[in-house]
């Protein structure tokens, strides 16, 4: 895949990646202390994967398709079940002295959306270098 793509192209495809998670993100949070709370995790990405890969000696490249990775993995973790998780959220956030369940089906999609996600990047990651 890199031979294909320069950093600049990943450059490129991250920034799309974060502009279409802000937007789904926006559209999936209920409240404005939702959207807050997933708007700061493309900052903590940064925060927490520059220092990590500069640590492990990745490239840029490969810091990218991480950092749009993991944000992809959101997307389709929080966006076919966007109701029925921002109507827990909204609930929590109505009554935090008691502990809302998350919705069955919703839990089981968002385990096997991230399983199959980090399985898709696993599997890629070879071909990067």
């Amino acid at each position: 895949m890199s031979a294909h793509l320069t950093t600049e192209g990943w450059w490129s495809i991250a920034a799309g990646v974060t502009v279409v998670y802000m937007g789904a993100m926006h559209w999936c949070m209920p409240t404005p202390k939702a959207r807050r709370s997933m708007f700061v995790a493309p900052l903590a990405g940064w925060i927490f994967l520059l220092p990590n890969a500069a640590i492990k000696g990745y490239s840029v490249s490969h810091t990218l398709f991480i950092y749009s990775g993991v944000l992809v993995m959101f997307i389709v973790m929080l966006v076919p079940v966007a109701k029925k998780v921002a109507a827990d959220i909204a609930e929590q956030e109505q009554k935090p002295w008691d502990k809302v369940p998350l919705n069955a089906f919703s839990l089981y999609w968002m385990v096997g959306s991230a399983t199959g996600c980090v399985a898709a990047v696993a599997y890629l990651w070879p071909f990067l270098a």
